[in-house]
């Protein structure tokens, strides 16, 4: 009886959160898509400066040429570091460069901003923060440690809600990965698992200075609402900022969505104002733009970056209008490759997958490759409840006659985890995708409701682009198997009756 009063709070519903709803897609400019920039900044760039990366061994080593390299600044946002060899050597090469930075001539200009997820980033004695502390012992005017805490924990929940148990509640989840001028995005955390055997998603974007000022912004906003490390292991927010958990709620969230806000606006006005000068240029017969203050001619875009924001307890689900929009106005014929690591839909996207035209393939994990198999207690039975989720979704589909348009697939790799999530859209008579979302939404009630989230939709025009992105996409689903009734019959497939009736109350936690 107890457990059920613990999970009293956790099962009510959130408030939603109005807004207007997006354009409509319309054929209008450069693209067809180009109706996002509506809501959010368009980044125009060359397709030659987006590199899709395959393996978490690529990420990782990537990951450590760009730290050693980095002059300016090294940005990450992630849900927690590891506390393994691997991630200490990722602290290592930081040290090493930050070491770097001082031996130079002048002082160092060389600054390091970490947003990690309070919760998770405190678990257990050895954990994110004491990975870190050395660095801001060391470097204390050159690093910057923040601790995201959703202000829906609070008072009687945070002090009754166990450790681990409290993520549930909300979690700062993006991924962003940032070294001077070049932007790795992905849905991968920093942890060993991710670089060794854990299947994401990694498209580096090089020589991007608008959109790495952009993501840089974004992280120092949330960062300067969020609570800051300290070189003793304690926490504090900036001065004259309201506390997530201990101050007024209202006031700290409309805090937070004006500091994000300002940044998604003046980046629009900054991109905005740019476009206009590109187009004056070319009206005067210039064909390129030739990049300030250097002779390098700067090539003609032919791939439009957007960043997408996703922070519903700050009243931002831009990332969401996007996404309801897209699946929306997908043409007949059109396919859409949808992949997640966790599948719980929302009800809201899942109506529009049933109702709408085009042709999906939706990727997932089987239970042998879900990142909580073989868990101990609880968390042990997530990857069952997610099994019941699928086959009640896949249940939908076969009732209403679907099985050709509409395609479940688990992807199965023997010593791995799947954590891939995202999507590729295919316009009718295309062989080669035109659009990818990519980044840290899972497409599930947590990704809409609870965290905070980011991913970019890339639309390109450029076919060796597209063929990298279809061969990314090809690559993931190679590895996995078309689910029909005889899978759900499967010995490993049996949900136990309690995880039925538990599953419907806290699918929204996780």
């Amino acid at each position: 009886r107890s457990s059920w009063l613990l999970l009293a709070p956790l099962l009510a519903p959130p408030v939603p959160v109005l807004t207007a709803p997006p354009c409509s897609l319309c054929p209008k400019g450069a693209h067809r898509f180009q109706w996002i920039g509506n809501l959010v900044p368009e980044f125009g760039i060359s397709s030659s400066h987006v590199k899709v990366l395959s393996s978490p061994a690529e990420f990782y080593e990537l990951l450590k040429v760009q730290i050693k390299s980095a002059k300016q600044r090294v940005v990450m946002a992630s849900l927690y570091l590891g506390t393994g060899h691997l991630e200490q050597e990722l602290v290592d090469c930081l040290e090493e460069t930050l070491e770097k930075s001082l031996q130079a001539k002048g002082p160092s200009s060389l600054r390091v901003s970490i947003l990690l997820d309070y919760t998770r980033g405190s678990r257990g004695r050895k954990n994110s923060r004491t990975m870190l502390i050395p660095l801001l012992q060391r470097f204390p005017e050159q690093v910057r440690v923040s601790l995201f805490h959703t202000p829906n924990l609070r008072g009687l929940l945070r002090l009754l809600i166990p450790e681990r148990f409290n993520e549930t509640i909300g979690l700062q989840h993006i991924k962003i990965y940032l070294f001077d001028d070049n932007v790795i995005l992905s849905g991968a955390n920093l942890s060993d698992l991710y670089f060794t055997n854990r299947q994401d998603r990694y498209v580096l974007l090089q020589d991007s200075p608008e959109i790495a000022d952009f993501f840089t912004e974004l992280v120092d906003a949330i960062g300067d609402v969020s609570l800051q490390l300290q070189r003793d292991d304690t926490v504090q927010m900036m001065e004259g900022m309201v506390h997530p958990y201990q101050g007024d709620k209202v006031a700290y969230c409309e805090i937070a969505n004006r500091r994000v806000m300002e940044v998604i606006s003046s980046a629009r006005t900054r991109q905005e104002l740019l476009h206009a000068k590109t187009f004056h240029s070319s009206q005067q017969g210039s064909s390129s733009l030739s990049q300030p203050g250097s002779g390098d001619v700067k090539p003609e875009p032919d791939t439009w970056i957007y960043p997408l924001i996703q922070m519903k307890p700050f009243g931002i689900q831009i990332d969401e209008m996007v996404t309801e929009t897209l699946l929306t106005e997908a043409e007949r014929d059109a396919r859409i490759y949808l992949t997640t690591g966790y599948f719980n839909l929302t009800q809201a996207y899942m109506d529009l997958i049933l109702g709408t035209r085009a042709e999906y393939r939706i990727l997932l994990a089987s239970p042998e490759v879900n990142g909580f198999f073989g868990a101990k207690g609880v968390a042990g039975a997530i990857p069952a409840a997610y099994v019941y989720i699928e086959h009640q979704f896949y249940s939908e589909v076969c009732g209403l006659h679907q099985e050709e348009r509409v395609r479940l697939q688990e992807y199965c790799r023997a010593g791995w985890t799947f954590h891939a999530k995202g999507l590729w859209l295919y316009l009718a008579g295309s062989d080669l995708p035109c659009l990818t979302l990519i980044g840290s939404p899972n497409f599930g009630y947590r990704s809409v409701h609870r965290d905070l989230e980011a991913q970019v939709a890339i639309v390109t025009e450029n076919k060796a682009l597209q063929q990298q992105l279809h061969q990314e996409q090809e690559q993931l689903y190679l590895c996995s198997g078309v689910v029909s009734s005889a899978t759900f019959e499967q010995p490993n497939r049996y949900v136990k009756l309690w995880v039925k009736l538990v599953t419907p109350l806290i699918k929204n936690f996780f």
